[in-house]
């Protein structure tokens, strides 16, 4: 047998010499290699990033300047001036709220400008009360009186008109558009009292429903197709613009959720758009209808714990109301409407008078005391 010993020194140099030119050639040839073999480059399997991290935060901060610098002199502040010690509102936040004895004037919510001529787009709620007198700041210091104030209770929308000109209008984008992590700014008067504040993050979720209120006069202040995000909205944001990274407002700032961190909610700029569409067309809002009743829901549970059925236990009815004119009593379960159960749903009752109309008839089966009841109501028209 050959004595193959003396030949591996020669061998090992080859091998060795072999796997030096197939890694130079890896290293200095990818181009030859992509064309003869398809085989890609490192660099190009890996490519490299263009961007470091500080420089992408620079750009995202610098990008959200710039569109504060963009919509800020748009952003107003809505505030009151009479005495409002007594005054109880709807407040989204939760409950109600109470005002402080004084003329000093207090800011109250937010708002933005939607034509240079002194319209103003702020939250129904914010400004509520009819027997106030309202005033906007601008972000110049400067300081008008609201002459007209038309609002749109089923959206909680209100146009205020102040006299003025030159304004900078803000720029509505298509909130149809939007996608569950979109970044987000918002601006608004935080807690009633610091101006301009800023708040960033992201969309959380779309097409959410709130209950921005409470039962009160069978008007469930119930607001469908919302923003949800995890920007900071506090009261007296209320009002103000969420924005794209562009600037274009994509909703306004209604609410947030009570007991959680970090959820917030804004109407789709596409309402407003639409809300401001008949504003300017017919100079109102459509009238909205109501039952005036105030209500809890019973529980499945409940009801069977009660022998009682499953529906709205009246806990107020509005003295003048539909509801007490048609012979609705405080005790009361309503469990149909309009021949419907009605469901574990809380907002069952609101979500059939906003189908609608004033004048239009609704159908109440109510369990009275062990007796059944059929009462029909002629609804009313909700008082802006």
């Amino acid at each position: 047998m050959a004595d193959n010993t003396k030949n591996l020194p020669i061998r090992k140099f080859f091998i060795t010499l072999g796997v030096i030119v197939v890694v130079v050639a890896s290293i200095g040839s990818g181009a030859i290699a992509d064309r003869l073999f398809g085989i890609k480059p490192l660099d190009k399997l890996f490519p490299k990033s263009g961007v470091s991290t500080q420089e992408r935060v620079v750009l995202e901060e610098s990008n959200v300047i710039d569109v504060v610098k963009k919509v800020g002199p748009s952003v107003v502040t809505v505030t009151v001036t009479e005495p409002v010690r007594q005054v109880i509102q709807f407040s989204p936040f939760g409950g109600f709220t109470r005002g402080t004895e004084g003329g000093t004037p207090q800011d109250i919510g937010s708002g933005f400008v939607v034509s240079e001529d002194g319209l103003i787009v702020t939250n129904k709620h914010v400004v509520s009360n009819t027997s106030l007198t309202y005033q906007v700041s601008t972000s110049d210091g400067k300081t008008y009186d609201v002459k007209e104030i038309s609002r749109d209770p089923s959206n909680d929308i209100a146009v205020l008109k102040i006299d003025a000109s030159g304004l900078i209008a803000v720029e509505l984008g298509d909130s149809s558009s939007l996608q569950v992590g979109q970044f987000v700014i918002a601006i608004g008067t935080a807690l009633g009292e610091f101006r301009n504040t800023v708040t960033t993050g992201v969309v959380s979720g779309l097409g959410r429903g709130i209950d921005a209120g409470t039962s009160f006069q069978g008007y469930v202040e119930r607001l469908d197709n919302v923003i949800q995000t995890d920007a900071a909205i506090n009261p007296g944001n209320s009002g103000g613009p969420l924005l794209n990274s562009i600037g274009q407002v994509i909703g306004i700032n209604v609410a947030v959720a009570q007991g959680a961190n970090n959820i917030a909610f804004s109407i789709p700029v596409n309402t407003v758009k639409e809300a401001l569409n008949i504003y300017k067309t017919t100079g109102k809002f459509p009238a909205k209808a109501y039952l005036g009743v105030e209500y809890q829901m019973i529980s499945q549970q409940t009801a069977l714990l009660n022998d009682v059925p499953q529906g709205l236990y009246i806990v107020n009815v509005v003295s003048g109301s539909p509801a007490e004119e048609a012979g609705v009593l405080v005790g009361d379960i309503i469990y149909k409407i309009d021949g419907n159960s009605v469901s574990s749903d809380s907002e069952s009752l609101s979500k059939s008078i906003s189908d609608k109309k004033p004048s239009d008839n609704i159908l109440l089966e109510i369990w009275r005391n062990g007796e059944v009841k059929n009462i029909s109501v002629a609804l009313g028209e909700f008082s802006q």
